[in-house]
């Protein structure tokens, strides 16, 4: 377990980064089940809905609360009532004596979440938990045919044969120009083509309720050198942006590439499957 510890200008109180999920694996059976991770809202954990406050000041730590009955760091779904807006980031302790509304609020987060120096907001922080689904099959039609006894041939009239051809010439016309109108497809996702030998490949550098956000996190990636690729995901009738670097081919590629990450400030940047 790693941990690193900050603090905001004033030493109010400490924080360390969140445990790294834990790998598992699906059990042993007579056939491989590939398995999906996903964030799911556990209010039973931890859930308030209180004003929250961002002093005006930048704050360590990235994307992060703090509120006074929290015994152990977690991770976190951020929504503001005001706005709907919403960011997923870390949730820490506060020290109660501490003046000022229950929650306070990152500059990240409060970036994230459209709040304004000074001004409280209400905001409602509900725990996450990670669970792994398995991925539907999907069933693929056999391509097994019937082969006849005998192939009968009829030879086509003449007339018949030339006004086949003609159509044939139409139809293929007709095709060509539809073909050049519509646009090109748009470029696959690297991250859902590349193999890689390693079960969690990818590190995921953040989760993004603004699209345009994420974009530009995943253009700084590529700016420096990195692969980085933007997910669209949907959870309880919310859209947000994953972005993603990699994946890595070893075990020492993902191990560099994820302090490459950290140095360019996504501190919470975890391993992820895909």
């Amino acid at each position: 377990m790693l941990f690193i510890a900050a603090c905001d200008e004033n030493g109010d109180f400490t924080f360390p980064t969140l445990e790294e999920p834990i790998e598992s694996s699906p059990a042993v059976s007579g056939q491989t089940t590939e398995l999906i991770e996903r964030d799911v809202e556990a209010p039973e954990v931890f859930q308030v809905t209180e004003q929250g406050l961002w002093d005006g000041r930048p704050s360590l730590g990235g994307v992060w609360v703090a509120f006074p009955d929290v015994a152990e760091p977690e991770r976190v779904i951020i929504r503001s009532q005001a706005n709907g807006q919403f960011v997923i980031g870390a949730l820490f302790r506060r020290e109660r004596e501490n003046p000022g509304p229950a929650l306070q609020v990152s500059s990240d987060a409060a970036a994230a979440l459209g709040m304004l120096a000074g001004s409280p907001a209400t905001l409602n922080v509900t725990a996450l938990r990670r669970e792994e689904t398995p991925v539907p099959e999907i069933a693929v039609p056999s391509a097994e045919f019937e082969i006849p006894d005998e192939i009968s041939e009829t030879p086509l009239e003449p007339i018949a044969g030339a006004a086949a051809a003609i159509e044939a010439a139409v139809a293929s016309e007709a095709a060509s120009v539809e073909s050049v109108a519509e646009p090109p497809p748009a470029a696959p996702n690297p991250a859902a083509t590349t193999t890689s030998p390693l079960e969690r490949p990818y590190i995921q550098i953040g989760i993004f309720s603004v699209e345009e956000n994420a974009n530009n996190s995943a253009v700084a990636m590529r700016t420096a050198g990195l692969q980085a690729s933007v997910v669209r995901q949907e959870s309880q009738g919310s859209t947000f942006w994953r972005v993603i670097v990699g994946p890595a081919q070893s075990s020492a590629e993902r191990e560099r590439l994820l302090a490459q990450v950290k140095d360019r400030g996504f501190t919470d940047a975890y391993f992820v499957r895909n």
